[in-house]
């Protein structure tokens, strides 16, 4: 039987796991379609606004998708903009989904 490390792909599963951990979570996929329907690009306060959470409880929420690849945060002033990165998300699920393509 083959060992953990010796398995094709295994190692590529912690990548995979921050992603759908982050995915599990219906206000962390609710910021995701924020994001996309105003142009792939919000402050942090927009956002907040938009969640029926507090400001911590979104700001907590924003770090995972940012951990997990899933958004880009960068300074303009003094505000935070998140962009969401659809082309790494793609990516990742595409991936996932091939290995199961016969």
């Amino acid at each position: 039987m083959p060992t953990p490390d010796r398995i094709p792909g295994l190692a590529d599963l912690d990548r995979l796991d921050a992603v759908f951990a982050a995915l599990s979570h219906r206000t962390r996929r609710a910021i995701l379609v924020t994001l996309l329907a105003n142009g792939g690009s919000q402050t942090s306060g927009k956002i907040a606004g938009r969640m029926d959470h507090s400001w911590q409880t979104t700001s907590r929420h924003l770090r995972q998708l940012e951990e997990a690849g899933l958004i880009r945060v960068g300074l303009q002033g003094r505000e935070r903009i998140y962009t969401l990165d659809s082309a790494f998300m793609l990516k990742v699920l595409d991936e996932w989904s091939h290995r199961f393509r016969p």
